[in-house]
């Protein structure tokens, strides 16, 4: 995508997005409702037309192109299955309308449902499918057409919860297995975490941040990825710049004491306002914690614990705890900081950069199948 604009008269919905995406990887589109991102799949699937950029797709420009002629398959929130065919009728229709060979296509439909564990309904209609059963039917019927990019525009939001899981195994597993080119739209960030190779997050049309899950959710750029990536979100409190040196930028934060972030200084000038950020499992309950607090609710999940906090500077703080922790209701607490975890925001929401280097973890980041098997077949 090069500089990709989309208006609705007045208004533009997605703003000069730059982006390349590499043969074979899984790409997650992912925001909050109204920032873009079905549109932007829907210009790369020709269904929108730009109003200024180009869309290539294996180095062609094909903003003239139609979508049937695109090499693309989208796979939508709604099933669209005919309810009067069979499932192999459904999966095959899309090739008759294109006059393919008979033999070719029972041998694609026949292989799309061994991957998909669809063998044996391929002679059950619709009405008789669960609705994971029917969204797997619907990703079958792309995958006979064997696109060269797969569009998913939020293909699970209809499912219930057990039903959304198990979607998200069985699409992680159909990208090992066929090795394609997939974008993917979703608000759910759970979706996103667990199935990208790279994440892009928008707000407001604009591209925030693009890259792997881990580096994301342990580096985001700015306050809005911060935020939107994590649950329960990151904690923020209001801070003021008091000091800055090799070690870090020192803060006063409002009724929490004085932290020493360890981020470069650049820019960090004494008495600026800040925004100083931590996730609810990096805060520590009890001992010689430096903010006083009250537990407002207690949220027990069995594993863990999510308990919400107000302190007494006014500041609303959720914390992940141990499921047997005994936290409760109107119980008054220290809660304690380290400042290792901490991230800092300066005035425009831009995130300081960080001295120490990303977790294993985080540095462990996916790659397309392709990149995969020229390094001899492992994922690093």
């Amino acid at each position: 995508l090069r500089g990709l604009s989309k208006r609705f008269g007045a208004y533009t919905v997605v703003r000069d997005v730059d982006l390349t995406i590499d043969a074979g990887e899984f790409v997650v589109f992912v925001g909050p409702s109204g920032c873009g991102k079905s549109t932007l799949l829907r210009l790369i699937a020709g269904l929108e037309d730009a109003s200024a950029g180009d869309v290539l797709i294996d180095g062609t420009v094909v903003n003239d192109l139609p979508p049937a002629r695109r090499g693309v398959a989208m796979v939508f929130q709604s099933y669209a299955l005919y309810p009067h065919m069979t499932v192999f009728e459904n999966m095959a229709f899309g090739l008759k309308l294109r006059r393919t060979a008979r033999k070719a296509i029972a041998e694609r439909v026949r292989e799309a449902a061994r991957v998909l564990q669809l063998e044996e309904l391929l002679e059950r209609k619709p009405a008789a499918l669960s609705g994971g059963q029917r969204q797997r039917v619907a990703i079958g019927r792309a995958i006979v057409r064997e696109p060269k990019v797969f569009l998913f525009d939020e293909p699970l939001s209809n499912l219930d919860a057990a039903l959304r899981a198990q979607m998200r195994f069985e699409l992680a597993r159909l990208h090992q297995a066929i090795a394609a080119t997939m974008i993917y739209v979703t608000h759910d960030q759970i979706e996103a975490m667990t199935l990208a190779d790279r994440i892009v997050v928008l707000n407001a049309g604009r591209v925030e941040q693009v890259g792997a899950p881990l580096e994301l959710y342990h580096r985001p750029r700015t306050h809005f990825v911060a935020g939107f990536l994590g649950a329960p979100q990151m904690n923020f409190a209001e801070a003021q710049i008091v000091g800055a040196s090799a070690e870090g930028v020192t803060v006063e934060v409002t009724g929490g004491g004085r932290l020493t972030v360890p981020v470069r200084p650049d820019g960090a000038e004494p008495g600026a306002a800040a925004l100083l950020g931590i996730r609810p499992e990096h805060v520590r309950v009890g001992g010689d914690g430096s903010l006083a607090a009250d537990v407002i609710v207690v949220e027990r999940l069995g594993a863990t614990v999510h308990a919400h906090l107000r302190t007494h500077a006014g500041d609303r703080l959720v914390v992940v705890a141990e499921g047997d922790t005994g936290l409760a209701a109107g119980q008054r607490v220290t809660v304690g900081l380290d400042a290792a975890d901490c991230h800092l925001f300066d005035e425009s929401g831009t995130a300081y950069t960080h001295q120490r280097s990303l977790p294993a973890a985080a540095e462990a980041r996916h790659r397309p199948p392709s990149a995969g098997k020229s390094r001899g077949g492992g994922v690093r």
